[in-house]
């Protein structure tokens, strides 16, 4: 890449403590986050996504330091965001907002929308009143909504307008990041459209850049320019959408993508079954974590965790299975399946 990247992740681990007794004694760790890099361009759209329990909304709250990094680097625009103080961390976030899942947990419903998407105005020292209120009725009509709509109250809109809202509040600051944590899983199918619709404008307009976490993969492949794949808190698989949607190489990929509905009642799909269920965080399995579920498993996946390396034209993926015999051992592994059946 010859541009420098907006956001540069590398090493990232966040492990919440598990405390037991009298005392708290801490006899363990529950591992949400594993060791992950990556990095985001500006302007373009990184999709996360994984089964539920699989990291991917503790990375983006990690990444905005709303839960503090265990280890790991997080480089934003130049700056270490990691060793920043709680006020300078708070001044960077001017700079990196977030749409948060659920649209009216995320808004004061004391509060009428005026005074929500004013909030962050105040915070950060921005313009006097009159501008504020011409910067809300300005960010209220860009996200579809009207200037009468700044004196209501959050329990007054539907869930799809409350996403604007929350849109529309991180736009406030003018930022250069938006995290955007399952924005629309939340919502029917029909506004769910919408709001990617319009989150792909404000991109255009604004110059904008987006980390996307869902699990819905077919809303991923919409807006993402290049999706990443998690499992356990690691990151298993990362490659520009269409290339991953097309040749998906690690076992869980093709697992998730095969788990897609298709629209057509004649198309026939291969399916990629995995058994089990997902191991719990706080005692991942050695080795490959993903072993334990995988078709393909073999003896160095129980005991060499893989890296996260490139495979070919910008595709990683963490797998022994791409290693310098990769072809071999998923053909052979193919037959032996295809003969069991």
């Amino acid at each position: 890449m010859d541009q420098k990247p907006l956001l540069k992740v590398e090493g990232l681990k966040k492990y919440f403590p598990i405390k037991k007794g009298l005392l708290g004694k801490t006899v363990g760790h529950v591992k949400a986050v594993d060791d992950i890099s990556f990095y985001v361009n500006k302007g373009e759209t990184l999709g996360i996504v994984g089964e539920s329990g699989c990291g991917k909304s503790t990375t983006g709250r990690v990444l905005m330091r709303l839960l503090e990094p265990t280890e790991g680097t997080v480089e934003f625009d130049g700056k270490e965001l990691t060793s920043l103080s709680t006020n300078e961390m708070r001044k960077m976030r001017r700079d990196i907002q977030m749409v948060f899942q659920d649209p009216y947990a995320s808004l004061n419903p004391r509060h009428t929308i005026g005074k929500i998407l004013e909030e962050p105005l105040l915070v950060h020292g921005i313009s006097d009143a009159k501008e504020r209120r011409k910067s809300v009725i300005k960010f209220l009509e860009i996200v579809g909504l009207s200037a009468f709509h700044a004196k209501r109250y959050p329990h007054q809109f539907s869930g799809g307008q409350r996403q604007r809202i929350g849109i529309a509040r991180a736009l406030m600051t003018n930022p250069k990041l938006i995290i955007a944590d399952e924005p629309v899983s939340a919502l029917d199918v029909s506004i769910q459209a919408q709001v990617l619709n319009l989150m792909q404008d404000l991109q255009k307009e604004f110059d904008l850049t987006y980390i996307f976490i869902a699990h819905d993969l077919g809303v991923v492949r919409h807006i993402s320019d290049r999706v990443g794949v998690m499992y356990l808190g690691k990151m298993v698989e990362l490659a520009p959408s269409e290339q991953l949607y097309a040749n998906p190489l690690h076992p869980y990929t093709k697992a998730l993508l095969s788990a897609v509905p298709v629209p057509d009642p004649d198309f026939v799909k291969e399916q990629v079954m995995i058994d089990g269920d997902i191991p719990s965080p706080a005692n991942p399995p050695s080795g490959c974590t993903f072993h334990t579920r995988c078709p393909f498993k073999m003896d160095i996946c129980t005991k060499v965790s893989p890296k996260l390396t490139e495979h070919e034209n910008g595709q990683s993926v963490a797998c022994h299975l791409y290693s310098e015999q990769a072809d071999t051992d998923i053909e052979m592994k193919e037959k032996e399946m295809e003969g069991s059946l």
